[in-house]
């Protein structure tokens, strides 16, 4: 029995890819009491709401996360909340940085501050491989956003409240992936412009990303950042799964973007342990004023560990990939 069951949550950013798979299993497997939408698109809220055929357990907040009053507002009476809002174009944001500071940063603070205040049981913020060793404005964000959510439990220490992250990569059918347009420009008959042909990165289904926040809520004490064991691919066999035969094309790496993708660096590997027979890596908080003991099935990682996505012992291959989107996930 899931913790949610029965409970009120609210989503920030619940009309995005994650917030929709998100909602969708929350409403057909766990049973909660009431889910509050709160993101500020009103078409996209419209759209949503045709979705879900009006559910009545669904609450639909138009609002910013960069509104404190509003955020405090939706929060009255919720027992959990996912924050999936957030600013993540990389080459948007080196363009519009205070636009991204004033979203991905502010606005986090904002969900602290307003979850506190309100009372929630816990807060599960979905964060970014870019968060790891960021090199462009958006991961930077991401990070701040990372650490400011790990160190409110220090001002939530004396409150219910308590926060943990998870961070994930790539995500299949997600609304920003390159996959339809891969699709689209073979269709065409073009040749697929790949970022650099050597790049490698980590791949996560919505279901998988949907199932780690539903993991993280169970066993989060507060404190907690959470990566998943996952896969990596060569862009290129991602590329191939998609449009089998088509011409690719160098274009080389954008500005801040990564050859290689990261999810825990050499330094943060220093306080990581696998969980759930290796399902997961926990990033363990290093100073924890509010309390918190290693899991019971903690199993520390080798010395020198670092995650990332070219140094995976895990990966897809183009025939992998091809079942996978052949499944619909």
């Amino acid at each position: 029995m899931s913790i949610l069951q029965g409970a009120n949550v609210l989503v920030t950013g619940g009309t995005g890819s994650f917030g929709k798979a998100f909602i969708t299993k929350l409403l057909n497997e766990i049973g909660p009491k009431r889910v509050v939408v709160y993101s500020r698109d009103e078409l996209k809220q419209w759209e949503t709401r045709q979705l879900f055929k009006d559910d009545p357990r669904l609450r639909w907040f138009i609002g910013d996360v960069r509104d404190l009053d509003r955020l405090r507002r939706a929060m009255h009476g919720i027992d959990y909340v996912v924050h999936a809002a957030a600013l993540k174009q990389v080459d948007t944001g080196e363009y519009n940085p205070h636009e991204f500071v004033k979203t991905n940063v502010l606005g986090s603070q904002n969900v602290i501050e307003a979850s506190i205040d309100s009372g929630v049981q816990k807060v599960v913020a979905l964060s970014t491989d870019k968060a790891s060793s960021p090199i462009n404005l958006y991961g930077a964000t991401k990070l701040t956003a990372d650490k400011l959510f790990i160190l409110g439990n220090h001002y939530a220490a004396a409150y219910p409240t308590r926060f943990a992250v998870v961070r994930y990569g790539n995500v299949t059918g997600s609304r920003g992936s390159i996959i339809p347009k891969f699709r689209a420009l073979h269709e065409a008959g073009e040749s697929l412009p790949i970022t650099d042909l050597r790049c490698t990165r980590f791949l996560i289904t919505l279901p998988q990303a949907v199932d780690m926040v539903l993991d993280t809520f169970e066993m989060m004490q507060g404190g907690e950042l959470v990566v998943p064991h996952i896969p990596s691919h060569m862009v290129t066999d991602l590329a191939q799964a998609v449009a089998p035969g088509a011409k690719m094309h160098d274009i080389g790496l954008r500005p801040g973007e990564k050859l290689h993708e990261e999810m825990i660096s050499e330094e943060e590997g220093r306080r990581a342990v696998t969980v759930m027979d290796g399902k997961y890596y926990v990033l363990q908080p290093e100073l924890a004023t509010w309390g918190y003991e290693p899991p019971k099935d903690a199993v520390p990682v080798p010395a020198g560990f670092h995650c990332a996505s070219d140094k995976n012992d895990l990966w897809y291959s183009a025939e992998d990939i091809r079942e996978l989107l052949d499944s619909g996930i």
